[in-house]
């Protein structure tokens, strides 16, 4: 059985360590991107801007929403839906967001977990949500929102 020359393992196990810390690194930028994101959204709709809070959502017909009156296509569909329900600051509260988790798909999907929690003066709400995100054109996008 012919040998490897010496330092050729410790060669190739730099050169696979090298590669799996950049794919991490990636990811993590990946994941960073997304809590911003979800972070914006928080602001956006704390100062009761709806239209700034949807910034985080997919401009297609084809974004998915899920919630309590069932799937809902389009982005205009879902910012209308959004006003309608939360019509005024006092019906949006403050928002927050507890992440429970932030998971790759691939190297253009993530999966995010969370609750989400609206203190408001007309009485609280809260419920859990589920997020796809997709990658498009070099930004992330909510592709799918399933929140009850």
């Amino acid at each position: 059985m012919k040998r490897l020359p010496k330092g050729i393992p410790t060669i190739l196990f730099l050169f696979f360590l090298t590669l799996f810390s950049l794919k991490s690194l990636a990811q993590n930028k990946d994941e960073q991107a997304i809590r911003k994101i979800l972070q914006s959204q928080t602001e956006e709709w704390n100062k009761g801007n709806i239209v700034s809070f949807m910034s985080g959502y997919w401009q297609s017909d084809s974004l998915l929403f899920v919630g309590s009156t069932g799937a809902n296509y389009g982005f205009a569909n879902t910012l209308k839906n959004y006003q309608k329900g939360y019509p005024d600051t006092a019906a949006m509260g403050k928002l927050s967001f507890d992440i429970l988790q932030v998971k790759p798909l691939s190297d253009t999907y993530y999966f995010v977990l969370g609750k989400w929690h609206l203190t408001r003066t007309i009485g609280n709400l809260n419920g859990l949500y589920t997020l796809l995100f997709k990658k498009i054109n070099g930004q992330w996008k909510i592709v799918v929102d399933h929140s009850s």
